[in-house]
């Protein structure tokens, strides 16, 4: 059995959509937690039999490409599932005096940190991962009953496009019975990666698979 150990590129991108149009795609599909591990096997669609095994702690995404083919214009490409996302929409705050604005943003990081739940705010929203039951999550915000602060769940694959990758590790990696929780060190810009991230980011170059985090930039667009 072969063992695919690095990713050719990703299906979302601009450069392989004319690609992936014409070519035979057998899927992976995986769930967001199986997609949090480095090495794993899995059946495509096809029934065949893949064998994965990456650097540790690598990142996967939706979409991301293990072979192609350009004779037979095959491609084996990963396809995760990903949970629902609480969405909390603070836009409605604009319009109160700062020391509102204040109060009613620290009322909803007590009831989700009282919770332990990660969270990632983009903009006027705050995304918060499925970590319990969904109507155990809207048991808790209808008790706080937060003023002028929307919510409800979102897919997941809708939420991801304006993620930047390790703000998707924060809302679908690490929740999971299997997950890997692991440090990271803030870096310029913001961004943050893993002692992982920055050995393998010259490797990735070489080989021309980039980096998870520049694999999304394609992908990210400004909130609405």
């Amino acid at each position: 059995m072969k063992i695919y150990t690095k990713i050719t590129g990703n299906l979302h991108s601009p450069e392989w959509k004319e690609k992936a149009a014409e070519a035979e795609i057998d899927f992976i599909n995986l769930d967001q937690w199986t997609a949090q591990k480095s090495r794993f096997v899995a059946r495509g669609d096809s029934d065949t039999e893949y064998a994965v095994a990456l650097r540790r702690r690598s990142q996967l995404l939706d979409g991301d490409i293990l072979e192609y083919d350009p004779g037979t214009r095959k491609i084996v490409a990963i396809r995760i599932a990903l949970s629902d996302v609480l969405v909390a929409d603070l836009s409605a705050l604009a319009r109160e005096a700062p020391e509102r604005i204040i109060q009613l943003s620290v009322e909803l990081g007590h009831a989700i940190g009282n919770q332990h739940w990660p969270a990632v705010v983009k903009g006027t929203r705050v995304f918060v991962p499925l970590t319990v039951d969904k109507k155990v999550m809207e048991s808790v915000m209808r008790t706080h009953r937060i003023e002028d602060i929307v919510y409800g769940f979102q897919p997941g694959s809708e939420v991801i496009p304006y993620l930047a990758p390790h703000e998707i590790r924060r809302l679908f990696g690490g929740t999971g019975p299997d997950s890997d929780v692991h440090h990271s060190h803030a870096q310029p810009h913001g961004h943050a990666y893993t002692h992982d991230e920055e050995h393998t980011h010259d490797e990735e170059r070489e080989s021309g698979a980039a980096p998870a985090r520049e694999r999304m930039h394609d992908r990210q667009t400004a909130m609405p």
